[in-house]
């Protein structure tokens, strides 16, 4: 279910860009591809922390094969404007940037007056999470997987530790992996490395799965991108773009008039489950559906064909209610 298609990635370039930090580009690019393009009912779909556009789960040939597909990179991607290929980007970006260019996208460029679904997982949740807090009309229903509206105290902690082993090695090389090991056992769940999933991945030991995770796993990134995008992470939250919510979650939740489903994991180690309960009770419009794995985080990536399947479905009915 991920976009690996014939279609190309497009870019769009915006000139003169504010960011939110006051700095200005005199270029700011965003890529995408579109899926389906034959069909006209319009689905936005984002890349995650270390998503590419090719690796990201579309639904595009099940849940949402009716919907002309968008799949749009975040600032910091690599494919997208961020450090790594952008003279003179900026060291903070935030949630809002990326709404920003990506509205003159989907207006300007392609048109599009309203969206019928948008979805994100992780950091694709959170900005699905702003745009529907930004532009209340504009989207008529959100999927959010494994993701929240604010950034949690415990998650913004976590993050310290990938990030502190990579501005503090000895070279970029050795930080890239440090980064991963830091990350890797956030992954999924201790029930999931009790049971030796890795297995399932084709991996015969856990010394062969930290391999591929934690080396293989981030070639063709560059820390710059990661940190950017880190620093996005650790400040994402709502509030800080609906008038009136004055740093209330519950406030900026209550503003927002799209149909919203959530889909936390059962084990994810940060983005926990009792935190999208919560904040469905302060949505006009929201249902959760807890996905029943010991995948963790991952799931939300496609990493388990079942679990997949599983909120493969859960998309299709809610968008049939």
């Amino acid at each position: 279910m991920a976009s690996t298609s014939a279609e190309p990635i497009q870019y769009y370039d915006v000139s003169n860009f504010a960011f939110t930090d006051g700095s200005i580009l005199p270029q700011a690019r965003i890529a995408y591809k579109i899926l389906n393009p034959q069909n006209t009912k319009i689905a936005v779909v984002h890349t995650c922390f270390r998503g590419k556009i090719d690796s990201t789960v579309t639904h595009a040939t099940s849940a949402l094969r009716a919907h002309k597909v968008i799949v749009i990179a975040l600032f910091g991607n690599g494919e997208s404007s961020s450090p790594s290929n952008t003279p003179n980007f900026p060291k903070t970006i935030e949630y809002m940037d990326c709404v920003k260019a990506q509205y003159q996208l989907l207006t300007q460029k392609l048109g599009i007056t309203q969206v019928d679904v948008m979805l994100g997982f992780s950091m694709g949740g959170q900005i699905t999470y702003h745009w529907i807090a930004m532009h209340p009309t504009f989207i008529r229903n959100a999927v959010i997987v494994c993701s929240s509206a604010k950034t949690s105290q415990h998650n913004i902690q976590f993050l310290e530790g990938p990030r502190a082993a990579l501005e503090n090695a000895a070279d970029p090389v050795r930080g890239l992996r440090a980064f991963g090991k830091a990350y890797s056992a956030w992954l999924t769940s201790a029930e999931w490395f009790d049971a030796k999933l890795y297995k399932n991945l084709g991996f015969e030991s856990l010394a062969a799965w930290d391999e591929g995770v934690t080396g293989k796993g981030y070639e063709g990134w560059a820390g710059d991108d990661l940190l950017a995008k880190l620093g996005m992470w650790q400040r994402g939250d709502i509030t800080r773009c609906v008038e009136g919510a004055n740093g209330r979650v519950e406030d900026a939740l209550q503003a927002i008039e799209a149909r919203v489903l959530l889909m936390p994991c059962q084990t994810d180690q940060y983005f926990r489950p009792y935190a999208s309960e919560r904040e469905a009770q302060s949505l006009k419009h929201g249902t959760v559906h807890v996905v029943p794995s010991i995948w963790g985080h991952i799931v939300g990536g496609g990493a388990n064909q079942e679990d997949s399947e599983w909120m493969d479905e859960k998309v299709r009915m809610f968008l049939q209610g």
